[in-house]
């Protein structure tokens, strides 16, 4: 499904983002997220052991939740599933999302850590579009 023009300008934004993921039990794990755009997808960026990554390799399923950080009684939810998962160019995505987010290259966790790029395809977009 496209996602609304509002929605892609939050995502490209530095905006709050938590994503939530399923446990092997079926209950929820919410972790908060950087998050970016291809202009088709919601776009995060993980590393190899995160709870999350285990998460959604054995149930792609996932949500997203997106606040403006103008005005947090807009927001946006997204419901879908994890399509594609990568280390192509995870590491550059991260230092992008980094940027964006704090102004500088990512000051994580050190050079053997493996990056993962998970972009989400929308099923349903959801929320409060008030400004």
């Amino acid at each position: 499904m496209p996602l609304p023009d509002d929605l892609l300008e939050l995502l490209r934004a530095p905006s709050p983002c938590f994503l939530t993921t399923l446990m092997s039990d079926g209950s929820p794990q919410i972790t908060e997220v950087w998050v970016d755009t291809d202009g088709e997808h919601v776009v995060v960026n993980t590393w190899e052991g995160a709870l999350k990554l285990r998460n959604v390799r054995r149930d792609p399923r996932v949500a997203v939740a997106v606040a403006d950080p103008e005005d947090f009684r807009r927001y946006f939810s997204v419901r879908g599933e994890v399509v594609t998962m990568t280390t192509v160019g995870a590491n550059d995505h991260i230092n992008e999302l980094s940027q964006k987010y704090i102004g500088t290259d990512y000051p994580g966790f050190g050079p053997d850590v493996q990056r993962i790029r998970l972009v989400i395809k929308a099923d349903r977009v959801g929320g409060v579009a008030a400004r």
